[in-house]
């Protein structure tokens, strides 16, 4: 099923298969995700009127925010960019320029564009490399007037079986391909990243690539001559387009770490990083034209995702016209020892699914109990409560810890079956449920 016709439920759903809890982020990014196809179904001119709802996420680190977006960019199949709010500084100072926002995001699109038109031709492509390899091993059959002719001769059609069948792979052949011109890389002042990116287009345009003969594997000479001849088939103009228009509709912006900007009233001083910063990005979040080397971007219909701890600042220290910006506010709760358990084990790619696999490369089979997680979900939190809260995170930690050895070893320890109960976790993470000192397990 296709995720722009999937209902909110369908996506809360796929959500629930990667993260743990945290119901009311889920809903509220479901619901954006689906009034997206809502909105495209209205007519105009209503339609253009119709304005994407931000969301602010609120929730110490590590309890899914940045991965609740991340799976839903995913699902939408949408162009996403996640940056830190904290590397763009104000106009006029040392820093990144909040626009280079959307042209990283319009460069997103365009890959994902290409490779979607990549996929369509590539059965045209293939065929085509298929030729140019033949025409190199086997000349062409030709007529009496020395033109080539579309019927195939027997040794033609034995080389092409032999081809698809690998058998011709490690042959070294000779054959003419695209030099691609030499990438010119332009170093511009910050702040001057619009003009950078004019010339650096500029250059690109005066180079032409050249066909050069190269000795290459029928394999690896197949490979390039798939991507060359795809390139062909690929309108430059019509997949630009699409991007755009892609990028304009489909494109989501999380911005990490949008509480280290918001400014508290007693702190005062000129900070480049957070009031000039949050005014640089009212533009964008409610609707602007970006300069890209594609060509002119609107922002007004690309959703923002802001989210942030808020320890030190609270949403209402941000500047009253960008709080406006984000009407929908979702706090996100700390997790527990069960939602521990919960993520080691029902998750799709939990941790204890991705170690087993990492040491059955070496012939090495894992077997979690139910205690051995329970006991490992316990004792990562309790580190949680004890030290820094860093959420799910900390299971990393204590995963690296309690499969060290076995990690180190395992290249001896072939056709071995270890079993992670509650006893092998206490016996390797002793140190860490018993000492106070847990300088080691805070990352």
């Amino acid at each position: 099923m296709s995720a722009s016709t999937m209902t909110p439920a369908e996506i809360v759903s796929e959500l629930d298969k990667y993260i743990v809890g945290q119901d009311r982020a889920k809903r509220s990014v479901a619901i954006a995700l689906r009034n997206r196809w809502r909105r495209q179904q209205v007519a105009e001119p209503l339609r253009h009127e119709i304005q994407p709802k931000n969301i602010l996420m609120i929730g110490p680190t590590g309890v899914g925010k940045t991965e609740i977006a991340r799976r839903l960019a995913k699902l939408a199949n949408a162009p996403f960019i996640k940056i830190e709010a904290t590397k763009f500084t104000e106009v006029g100072y040392v820093g990144r320029d909040v626009d280079t926002i959307i042209r990283d995001l319009v460069e997103i699109s365009i890959k994902q564009t290409r490779e979607q038109e990549v996929k369509r031709v590539r059965t045209q492509a293939e065929d085509a490399a298929e030729d140019r390899i033949l025409d190199v091993l086997i000349a062409p059959p030709r007529d009496s007037a020395g033109n080539p002719m579309r019927e195939e001769n027997a040794a033609r059609q034995t080389f092409r079986k032999r081809l698809r069948e690998g058998q011709l792979d490690t042959m070294e052949i000779e054959i003419e391909v695209a030099q691609a011109a030499p990438q010119m890389d332009i170093m511009g002042p910050p702040g001057m990243e619009e003009m950078t990116e004019q010339l650096r287009g500029m250059f690109a345009g005066l180079a032409r690539d050249k066909q050069k003969p190269r000795k290459l594997t029928v394999k690896e000479a197949f490979k390039l001559l798939t991507e060359e001849e795809a390139g062909k088939r690929i309108n430059e103009e019509e997949l630009r387009s699409r991007a755009i228009s892609n990028a304009e509709q489909n494109g989501i912006v999380f911005l990490d770490e949008i509480d280290k900007i918001a400014t508290r009233q007693e702190h005062g001083g000129g900070d480049v990083s957070r009031q000039g910063v949050q005014r640089d990005l009212l533009p964008l979040v409610e609707g602007t034209t970006v300069n890209t080397r594609y060509g002119m971007i609107k922002t007004d219909h690309i959703l923002f995702i802001a989210s942030g701890a808020f320890h030190l600042s609270r949403p209402s220290d941000l500047i009253p016209e960008l709080q406006g910006r984000f009407p929908i506010r979702v706090e996100l709760d700390s997790l527990s020892a069960q939602d521990f358990v919960r993520i080691l084990s029902s998750t799709n790619a939990s941790l204890t699914k991705q170690y087993a696999a990492l040491l059955a490369t070496e012939d090495v089979t894992l077997d979690f109990t139910e205690e051995g997680v329970q006991r490992l979900a316990e004792i990562a939190f309790s580190v949680n409560e004890r030290t820094e809260n860093i959420g799910a995170r900390r299971l990393y930690t204590v995963m690296e810890k309690l499969l060290e050895a076995l990690s180190f070893d395992a290249g001896s320890s072939s056709g071995k079956t270890v079993t992670i109960d509650a006893a092998y976790v206490d016996d390797k993470l002793e140190e860490a449920a018993s000492r106070e000192d847990l300088a080691r397990y805070v990352l």
